[in-house]
């Protein structure tokens, strides 16, 4: 629940490890710099004037966890703090707005902190850092006693060397004294991007300016900072009081809990006479190569947290069975005897690399090791019949040459290697190795069945010319047995393998036209299945065979036609269903491997997971009907 208080303040943050906060007057407390340090933090707050903290009693939590902390007056060389004077010397601050103007800058370098770095940027026709940071006081009184002003306002140039001059370590801050508008080329956003970029606060005096301030308050906003309007008599005033807030800050260290990540809302309570006061930031709290990596097991109350050592050795075992695994499956399947299906499948020329078998037993332990796993799968397929015939169905139809015994091995290293992946990716979280797991098991399948369409679309379109050959064939008087051996020598794959297949079925008793029959069966082909329903009519009653060929090529060609049609015609619908079905997962793997912090709530939290769920049923239901809309049955 706390998401959304935490993407405010992001955006409102603008450095690694400088959050800024405003520096001017303050009603309540304000945590204006965090950095880490080894073990823990250092954490500036900004306090009233007026408040008198009481600094044994202040305490921290990170995400509502209390932890070790101890306070005192800021100053010292524990936390930088820097601040850049940016004085306009244009000529329009000329007479009593310029004697002003020095006198405030005199009054802000008498009332800072010692320890606060201190440099100038002037502006006019042209931007002069005049002093570099420094706690050299009489270099800053040196230099704005030598001022003179010039024409022009180059304001947003001397706001971007300002920011720079400031550096990057501890907390920065700008005093932006201006008394008219830009006269630069520089573009405003160009001036908050660099603002923001360089992560410093930025208050603005606003001399003597009764008009538009909307460019001014886009500055301050980009810094996290306020306008102060201010006349000539009140400018010394207002240069104090920033001072002042700088003198009344608080600096609390802390020490960072063991459960807490590289990232934590930082809440500080600071007791005081009148009341409590309080302040909070979300922040990075240490470095995230530090941040504790725990497991997190669903339990009845908070979790169970795993120390991060079990984890590793859990994903080395893994890895090193699957290791194990992989290598002897592989080996085992080089150099395993051939069975006799693999036998008469590599006399048709089917089985791939079956024929180059040695045909000689194991010759070693992994061919042992390999033959082992491959007796438990098969004793698990023996038990689950229609499982064996699943498999053994799909991977026939994708022309593989593994068994469904192998087949379950290899699927099974696959779903092992997923699991191991995700544990990686999601650093122990166990919903993303769930994730991968069910992609690992869902994977290999899809495979099967895209090798399967893509086999059956290849026998689909190459049907009505090898029909034609057939009736060539015909009509020059060979038989339909010659002609099946016409197109195993002529045709084009895969019909010229399954019909080598079909002779040699009928050389082992099974008739033409069963063995032509389960080609249509295997690739469920309605087309081919129209062919071998002709020629068993035409075996029965009689007639030319050639010319029904014909026709019935005629036909299978024309639907080709219209099918191809339509699949253009239906193109740009398919190719917006698949970038809209799989841009929301390809895009959360994304968030995955390069902002875990950012998505890790949705896989930690019961709403993450009940939004996940809910992502999922709206995306498959959406895909579903994408899938309806674009089928077209031809």
């Amino acid at each position: 629940m706390r998401a959304l208080p935490r993407l405010l303040v992001a955006l409102g943050a603008a450095a690694l490890l400088g959050l800024p906060g405003a520096a001017h007057a303050i009603d309540d407390a304000g945590i204006t710099h965090v950095q880490t340090t080894e073990g823990g933090v250092q954490v500036l707050v900004a306090v009233p004037p007026d408040a008198e903290v009481d600094l044994a009693g202040v305490e921290v939590s990170f995400d509502g966890t209390p932890a070790e902390s101890s306070a005192e007056a800021a100053g010292g060389q524990e936390v930088q703090r820097t601040t850049v004077l940016v004085i306009d010397t244009s000529k329009s601050m000329e007479g009593a707005r310029f004697d002003a103007a020095r006198a405030a800058a005199e009054a802000y370098l008498t009332s800072v902190p010692a320890d606060v770095r201190v440099g100038l940027v002037t502006f006019d026709k042209a931007v002069v850092p005049a002093v570099a940071p420094t706690t050299d006081r009489q270099a800053a009184r040196d230099a704005i006693a030598g001022l003179s002003l010039a024409r022009q306002t180059r304001l947003y140039d001397g706001v971007v060397t300002a920011a720079e001059l400031a550096g990057t370590e501890g907390q920065r801050s700008l005093l932006v004294l201006s008394d008219g508008a830009d006269t630069s080329q520089t573009a405003l956003n160009e001036v908050t991007a660099a603002i923001s970029r360089t992560g410093v606060l930025v208050d603005v005096v606003a001399l003597g300016q009764d008009g538009d301030l909307g460019p001014l308050t886009e500055l301050s906003s980009a810094g996290n900072g306020e306008v102060i309007s201010a006349d000539v008599d009140a400018l010394g005033a207002a240069f104090a009081e920033e001072a002042q807030v700088l003198a009344n800050q608080v600096l609390v260290t802390a020490q960072v809990p063991e459960a807490v990540g590289s990232e934590a809302t930082v809440s500080v309570t600071l007791p005081t006479a009148t009341g409590a006061l309080s302040a909070e930031v979300f922040a990075p709290v240490r470095d995230a190569a530090e941040a504790p990596r725990r497991v997190t097991l669903p339990s009845a109350d908070r979790g169970i947290v795993v120390p991060e050592w079990t984890m590793w050795a859990a994903v080395a075992l893994v890895g090193l069975g699957l290791l194990v695994f992989v290598g002897t499956f592989l080996t085992g399947f080089s150099r395993r005897e051939m069975t006799a299906e693999e036998r008469v499948a590599a006399y048709a020329g089917l089985a791939a690399g079956a024929g180059t078998a040695s045909g000689k037993p194991g010759r070693g332990s992994n061919e042992d090791t390999f033959a082992q796993f491959k007796g438990a799968a098969e004793q698990v397929l023996k038990r689950n019949k229609s499982l064996e015939e699943r498999i053994a169905g799909r991977l026939e139809a994708a022309d593989s040459g593994f068994r469904a015994a192998e087949w379950l091995l290899l699927h099974t290293g696959i779903v092992i290697g997923a699991g191991l992946v995700g544990v990686l990716v999601g650093g122990g979280n166990l919903v993303v190795g769930l994730l991968f797991v069910a992609a690992g098991a869902l994977l290999p399948w899809l495979y099967l069945g895209r090798a399967r369409k893509k086999r059956l679309k290849k026998f689909n379109a190459s049907l009505p010319d090898t029909l034609q050959l057939m009736s060539g064939s015909l009509s020059a008087g060979l038989s339909l047995a010659q002609s099946v051996d016409t197109i195993v020598r002529e045709g084009a794959e895969p019909i010229a393998s399954e019909f080598r297949r079909v002779l040699v079925e009928t050389r082992l008793g099974v008739s033409l036209e069963d063995a032509l029959q389960g080609v249509a069966e295997r690739f469920d082909s309605k087309d081919f299945d129209w062919v071998v329903m002709a020629i068993k009519i035409q075996r029965q009653v009689g007639g030319n065979l050639a010319e029904l060929l014909d026709t019935v090529a005629g036909t299978i060609r024309e639907r080709e036609y219209m099918r191809r049609q339509v699949q253009a015609l239906a193109a740009e619908g398919k190719i917006s269903a698949y970038v809209l079905g799989g841009l929301p997962p390809v895009f959360l793997v994304y968030l995955m491997l390069t902002s875990w912090d950012y998505v890790s709530v949705l896989f930690a939290e019961p709403l993450g997971w009940l939004m996940l769920g809910g992502a999922a049923t709206m995306l498959g239901v959406g895909a579903f009907w994408m899938s309806r809309l674009i089928k077209v049955e031809v």
